[in-house]
């Protein structure tokens, strides 16, 4: 039997690399908001693989409850991921995957552009999703995994804080509002760069973040999650100074 896999947060997505990874032939024991972490990790004591698959918004409190012995085999998916959030946890060498597939309750995942991932497991993750018909590459550089995790974010914050202008799909966005489209994707990008505290190509990012437009063109720009989105990119344009005068005008008027 192959070595076991943990997978922390049972959703959606969780439950789509849950079916891939049991598909591998690695048994797979799931975490949910019930589960005693410190006591699973008695009894699975080395697992080969952690996913930490919960939503952006429980990353932090999770990461800060993972047991020391699960630490040094994290995987991480979440949306709005950046180095420095596992950096903030002392967390080393995590396998991360830019998730580039829907999964939605009631309905099959919906591909978008092929994940790419990086890291000790990032073999096992794309053997995983491979499973499933799911597109998948390894990037060859902690670099390059940045510049795709900065990517995937630009894409998600300009189709969603543009989705409280415009409402509709990102067919809408580009090929009809494509000023307001770029406008907000360079400051998004602003934003971006303060976080990683790097520079970025901005016209690679933006073919990047087009790419994930025409990879699905009636997808909806705005979700629930978008005045979240948009509130945690001014709070940290206002920590850095920026002044990314498009979004506090939309900001403004969500009020």
């Amino acid at each position: 039997m192959k070595e076991p896999v943990v997978v922390i947060g049972i959703g959606e997505m969780g439950g789509v690399f849950t079916r891939g990874l049991l598909r591998t032939g690695h048994p797979v024991y799931p975490v949910t908001r019930n589960t005693d972490m410190n006591e699973m990790a008695k009894a699975i004591s080395d697992p080969y693989f952690v996913l930490v698959a919960v939503g952006e918004n429980d990353l932090h409190p999770t990461l800060e409850k993972i047991p020391t012995n699960w630490r040094n085999n994290i995987g991480l998916l979440q949306n709005e991921l950046l180095p420095r959030d596992w950096q903030t946890h002392k967390i080393n060498n995590p396998t991360v995957v830019s998730v580039w597939f829907e999964k939605k309750k009631g309905q099959d995942y919906k591909i978008l552009v092929p994940s790419p991932s990086y890291g000790p497991r990032a073999s096992l993750l794309e053997d995983a999703l491979t499973s499933l018909d799911i597109p998948s590459w390894e990037v060859k550089s902690e670099q390059e995994l940045e510049f795709e995790l900065v990517r995937k974010n630009v894409y998600i914050l300009t189709t969603n804080i543009s989705g409280l202008v415009i409402g509709g799909t990102v067919d809408d966005l580009w090929y009809k509002n494509e000023a307001l489209a770029r406008e907000v994707a360079n400051e998004v990008i602003d934003i971006q760069e303060w976080l990683t505290g790097n520079r970025h190509d901005r016209d690679k990012l933006i073919e990047g973040m087009v790419e994930g437009i025409k990879g699905d063109l009636e997808h909806m720009c705005m979700g629930r999650s978008a005045p979240g989105r948009l509130a945690r990119a001014i709070s940290h344009a206002d920590e850095a100074g920026l002044a990314v005068s498009k979004l506090r005008e939309i900001h403004r008027a969500q009020k």
